[in-house]
């Protein structure tokens, strides 16, 4: 299955997570302000190995490499989910 459309579309927003993230990291370390990396940093790193799993899948990279993506980006999700749970 190859639809370049899609991969193309999923290039643009991992460059965008990748943008964000260096942007977020900026301003907090100029500012002071804003948002620090570390307190989005899980979610967006599980959100983007996500992309990267399906970019991954369209260019048939097999199952380990999409499993791997899969797998780490479930283990971010935890990570952020219980650290977010035990500060409240």
């Amino acid at each position: 299955m190859n639809a370049p459309g899609l991969a193309d579309m999923l290039d643009f927003v991992l460059a965008v997570f990748a943008l964000e993230a260096v942007v977020l990291w900026a301003y907090h370390r100029v500012t002071g302000a804003g948002v620090a990396l570390a307190d989005v940093g899980p979610s967006l790193a599980a959100g983007a190995l996500l992309l990267l799993a399906a970019r991954l899948a369209l260019a048939d990279a097999g199952l380990a490499a999409v499993g791997t993506c899969l797998a780490v980006a479930g283990g971010a999700h935890v990570f952020d989910l219980r650290r977010r749970w035990r500060s409240r």
